[in-house]
């Protein structure tokens, strides 16, 4: 069974830093998958972020955080990560990792079939 787990979430103030991991277990290695980082805020559907495919050669952002975050992975550790910088109040949300069902970039939810927990990120500002 494949388990994703985050972690680095938290509370920062505004223009600060985080950067929020993903490790994955379980099933087929993460090498063969594209991977991607969802975010829901309270009361607002849930949002892509930023994707990145099976060999970290491609990756999309949405418009509200290009230039501020950066996807990567490391297939070695079965893990994916989110640097994100220059926070804003309005990037508070629980942050979702997400396994594509296959190698490339996905930018519809409902092509994820795997999904972590999910962990808080809170903007203060």
């Amino acid at each position: 069974q494949v388990q994703l787990v985050e972690s680095g979430g938290g509370l920062v103030q505004a223009g600060g830093s985080l950067r929020l991991s993903c490790a994955a277990s379980g099933g087929t290695l993460i090498s063969r998958y594209g991977m991607a980082w969802f975010r829901q805020a309270p009361g607002k559907d849930r949002e892509i972020v930023a994707a990145i495919n099976l060999n970290g050669v491609s990756t999309y952002y949405a418009d509200s955080v290009k230039g501020r975050f950066t996807i990567s992975r490391d297939n070695a550790k079965s893990t994916v990560f989110l640097q994100m910088t220059s926070l804003k109040p309005e990037d508070t949300a629980v942050y979702y990792c997400a396994r594509s069902s296959d190698g490339a970039i996905k930018y519809n939810g409902l092509m994820y079939n795997y999904w972590g927990q999910g962990t808080q990120v809170t903007v203060s500002s």
